[in-house]
């Protein structure tokens, strides 16, 4: 049984995304992640409001007048985040770590795909695998993928992008829309991988960024600080102005791992608004869609 302070977390997420799921998110996420395809639903007469393109001629011709065949979209998705656990998401100059921040875009597309009828499935890594849940569909799943993001404990303190990225491609068998959601803090290179998994798969990266991790905060004096992963002290004795370049730096080689593979970067800051630059990536995507020929 979970603990009381636990469902109350868990609840609070799930009224705080359900409004934005419901007057929002749902229909942005349904309209840019499409079914595998149509399936035949039923012929009916034609009238003057539907496509003449759609007239199935052979059965107008054995009934005398313009009947039409209508589908339906096949709405089932799979779809599968991958949630870094590693020591670096325990981090947040705010009032929550950046694996919070994790666990409110995971719950606010979970819910979303399961209003859709899409099943979800969740793997945790950090050097290696941590955890792994199956896509499934309803909502006592997705409530499950949600306390495990908020409780769970890995027992590896490192970060190996790659390696999720090549397990996924090995383990998912149907064509999945997968939402890798990470600080992408690795020194190891996964631009191969992420190339990999998106030529079959439709992967979307979702970068969590601590707000001083993006400009050094002025007039800080000489620290020390323990990198959480490797246990190494480093020392921080450059300018800020020299710090907040390497930061940027760092970001700039994110966009163009993800630019190379044609992947969807989402830029998300770390206690701020998780909404805002999600509605901002499915506005993008059904923008262009609505080119595409």
């Amino acid at each position: 049984m979970l603990p009381p302070e636990l469902v109350a977390q868990i609840r609070l997420l799930e009224i705080r995304t359900d409004r934005v799921v419901e007057e929002i998110t749902g229909g942005a996420y349904r309209s840019i992640f499409k079914g595998r395809g149509i399936e035949f639903e039923e012929v009916r007469e034609y009238t003057l409001e539907d496509d003449v393109r759609l007239i199935d001629w052979n059965v107008s011709a054995r009934m005398g007048t313009a009947y039409i065949k209508k589908f339906v979209e096949e709405r089932e998705l799979n779809v599968m985040f991958l949630v870094d656990v590693s020591a670096s998401g325990s981090f947040g100059s705010t009032s929550q770590s950046k694996r919070r921040t994790a666990a409110e875009l995971a719950a606010l597309l979970a819910f979303s795909a399961g209003k859709n009828g899409d099943r979800t499935g969740l793997m945790m890594f950090s050097d290696r695998i941590e955890l792994f849940l199956p896509p499934r569909s309803g909502r006592r799943h997705a409530l499950r993928m949600i306390s495990e993001m908020l409780t769970f404990e890995p027992e590896h303190k490192g970060t190996d992008i790659a390696m999720v990225l090549s397990e996924c491609a090995r383990m998912l068998k149907k064509r999945t829309i997968v939402f890798l959601i990470s600080d992408l803090i690795d020194t190891g290179d996964f631009s191969d991988e992420l190339k990999l998994l998106n030529r079959r798969h439709d992967v979307i990266a979702l970068k969590i960024s601590d707000p001083v991790e993006k400009r050094w905060p002025e007039n800080m004096p000489p620290v020390e600080l323990e990198d959480a992963e490797s246990g190494e002290v480093v020392s921080f004795d450059r300018p800020p102005a020299a710090l907040s370049a390497e930061l940027a730096a760092l970001q700039l080689k994110c966009e163009d791992i993800c630019r190379q593979a044609q992947v969807d970067l989402v830029n998300v800051e770390n206690g701020g608004d998780v909404l805002k630059p999600l509605i901002s990536f499915f506005s993008r995507r059904r923008y262009r869609r609505g080119r595409r020929p």
